[in-house]
C-alpha cells in the first residue's frame, strides 16, 4: 500500500535518493536529511501508514521496532546507547505523515534537549 505524494513512499519505492543504512522487504532504514545527533536515522516501513496508531499491522509493528537494533549495531552506537523517537500528529511535530522511527545517538544526551523536537 502506497500513498502518491508521500515522500517516504517515494523513497521506499527508489524514486527519491536516500542514503541507506538497512534495508530488507519490509522495513527501510535511511538518514535523516536534516539530522539533529551524529547519528539521526530514521527507519520507515516500505507500506505506507499515517502514524503509529494508524491500525498497523502487529508483524510489520514488529519489523519497524526489531529493526531498531540492527541500526544501532550497524551505526555503532548500540554499546554507548541511543534514544528512539516515534512522533504522531501535528501536535507532537510530525513532519511526514508516513509513520517513522528515530535512532538519534553518537553523542551525550539530556532529558528536555530541545534539538529534538520536530520531524
Amino acid at each position: 500500500m502506497r500513498k502518491d505524494d508521500c515522500i517516504f513512499c517515494k523513497i521506499a519505492a527508489g524514486e527519491i535518493p536516500a542514503t541507506k543504512v538497512y534495508e530488507d522487504d519490509d522495513v527501510l532504514a535511511f538518514e535523516d536529511l536534516s539530522p539533529m545527533m551524529p547519528v539521526h536515522t530514521l527507519i520507515i516501513p516500505k507500506d505506507h501508514y499515517d502514524n503509529i496508531a494508524d491500525n498497523i499491522p502487529d508483524e510489520v509493528m514488529g519489523r519497524l521496532f526489531n529493526t531498531v537494533g540492527k541500526v544501532a549495531r550497524l551505526k555503532g552506537v548500540d554499546e554507548g546507547g541511543f534514544r528512539v523517537v516515534v512522533n504522531t500528529g501535528d501536535d507532537a511535530c510530525q513532519s511526514v505523515h508516513h509513520v517513522h522511527v528515530h535512532v538519534l545517538g553518537g553523542a551525550q544526551m539530556n532529558d528536555g534537549d530541545p534539538s529534538l523536537k520536530g520531524e
